[in-house]
């Protein structure tokens, strides 16, 4: 339910360690040419003050007691009537030149894209599709948040005829309805890399099947995901990808289609999903005649008792944090449900691309495969990534991200360094064997960072190039990028640009 690795095809070329030293060894190069400009304005600045001193009539402004308040003689067009602004354009400057050292490094396969509350900073081949790997996440959580809203809560029911003295004359059915977070107890998920949090759990659900009265079933224990087609996987993805990164996924998965009992993720999420539900109900002394299997729920039959999800931040959250790809591919099917009906991953993504147009997220070179990233078909630029980061800043999505030497798939970066704790992004990472072919190995992230002078960072950094989700050749990348967003801001104290004043004894 991570980032985990995907056996993909790379190109020929392989990244050698000396460069990557040499990033690592890079510092903060003093911006020559804004120096200049400051020592020139201050030059100027102050003979402009001279000649008002020498020239001007008018006497100082009283105080009480007879001292002479100070007097404002900076003009009224020169650059420290804006310190704010200059202050902040001498910072933007000094972060641009800090990250082209980056760039400097990053192959013309990969993408940088950097901005502060919006404001283009720097951009290395900005506008090059290259493979997200799990950073694609972003753009289906930023739809989901405003297509779907964000209290929105998915709803698993129970239909079945009303029991008689305890016994239901007939099937049990349990209907899915896209709540990727359904867990049973009684499943270990310690061997999980990142367990699923804000789960929903189903055995509240056979708790109010108890409490409805139901002593035991004459029928099966089915499970109904109909609510999505019946594609359990994404065809694009590879043979050692799907059903074990990924699906198998419906409209109703329990434990990520897993079970009690039985080892790996089963082919049928809703029969799996009928299996665990059966194994609960039992637990709790309800009898089932004919045990349990996939199957459709009679729409005429009444609702048994249901049990709603998280409200949709929370799942994003969950599925951001810990880059779940089950609960991204079920969020598509489910805005494809919500926009037109249809429970596909056309229908899906045929609302992530009418929306982000909509935004005005360039869309040249983007190509939209699925919704978790794990295929190597997709395209994204890192323009296009940037956009949407502007876009979610301050909303549910920014705050779902993993947190840098703390949670999820940063739980294990930047700790140690002044990014720790402060720093939040989505990763993503496909591995790449054999590593001398097409496509290859991807390792992004992509998020903000809160400076202490009240801006916000925005960054993306996709490095598409043999074997470099390997911790070996990412790793001087983002410590590289770290070292440099911790520097910011580096310009001038505003006193210094500030406007200047004399006071005559």
């Amino acid at each position: 339910m991570s980032n985990m690795r995907v056996e993909v095809v790379t190109g020929p070329v392989r990244y050698r360690i000396a460069p990557l030293i040499a990033l690592i060894l890079l510092t903060l190069v003093p911006v020559l040419a804004l120096t200049a400009l400051l020592v020139w304005s201050d030059g100027q600045a102050d003979e402009h003050e001279a000649a008002l001193a020498a020239g001007s009539d008018e006497a100082p402004t009283a105080r009480p007691g007879g001292a002479a308040a100070p007097a404002l003689t900076t003009a009224l067009m020169a650059y420290r009537r804006a310190p704010e602004q200059v202050g902040a354009l001498a910072d933007d400057v000094r972060l641009s030149d800090a990250m082209d050292q980056i760039a400097a490094f990053v192959g013309e396969g990969s993408c940088l894209a950097v901005s502060v509350d919006g404001r283009p900073v720097t951009a290395h081949n900005a506008d090059t599709a290259v493979i997200p790997a799990s950073t694609h996440k972003l753009l289906v959580a930023a739809v989901a948040l405003e297509a779907l809203g964000p209290d929105y809560r998915f709803t698993t029911s129970v239909v079945a005829p009303a029991p008689v003295d305890g016994v239901i004359e007939g099937d049990l059915v349990l209907v899915g309805g896209g709540d990727p977070l359904l867990v049973s107890a009684g499943f270990r998920t310690d061997d999980d890399p990142f367990p699923e949090f804000n789960t929903t759990p189903l055995d509240s659900l056979a708790d109010a099947v108890v409490a409805a009265g139901v002593t035991s079933i004459a029928g099966s224990v089915l499970g109904d995901g109909s609510r999505y087609d019946d594609e359990f996987v994404n065809p694009s993805w590879g043979p050692d990808v799907a059903f074990t990164d990924a699906g198998p996924y419906d409209a109703l998965v329990v434990n990520d289609a897993r079970t009690v009992g039985r080892s790996g993720r089963q082919r049928d999420p809703n029969d799996a999903a009928a299996r665990e539900f059966a194994r609960l109900l039992a637990a709790r002394d309800v009898r089932v005649a004919n045990g349990s299997d996939a199957g459709f729920a009679d729409p005429s039959l009444p609702v048994l008792a249901s049990i709603d999800s998280e409200p949709l931040t929370a799942v994003l959250a969950e599925m951001l944090t810990t880059s779940d790809n089950d609960t991204a591919e079920m969020l598509l099917k489910e805005l494809g449900v919500a926009d037109s009906g249809e429970g596909t991953v056309a229908a899906g993504l045929n609302v992530v691309d009418r929306t982000l147009r909509g935004w005005g997220v360039p869309m040249d070179g983007v190509r939209l495969v699925d919704a978790s990233g794990l295929s190597s078909e997709n395209r994204l630029t890192c323009a296009a990534l940037l956009a949407v980061l502007q876009h979610v800043e301050g909303t549910a999505v920014a705050d779902g991200l993993a947190l840098a030497g703390r949670t999820g798939t940063l739980e294990d970066a930047f700790v140690g360094s002044p990014m720790e704790g402060r720093l939040v992004a989505k990763t993503g990472s496909l591995g790449n064997p054999p590593d001398d072919l097409d496509p290859p190995a991807v390792k992004g992230l992509a998020g903000f960072l809160e400076t202490d002078s009240g801006r916000t960072i925005e960054f993306v950094l996709v490095l598409n190039a043999p074997t470099i989700d390997e911790e070996e050749f990412y790793e001087p990348y983002w410590a590289a990028l770290g070292e440099r967003l911790a520097a910011y801001p580096a310009g001038p104290e505003r006193a210094l640009v500030g406007p200047q004043t004399v006071v005559e004894e």
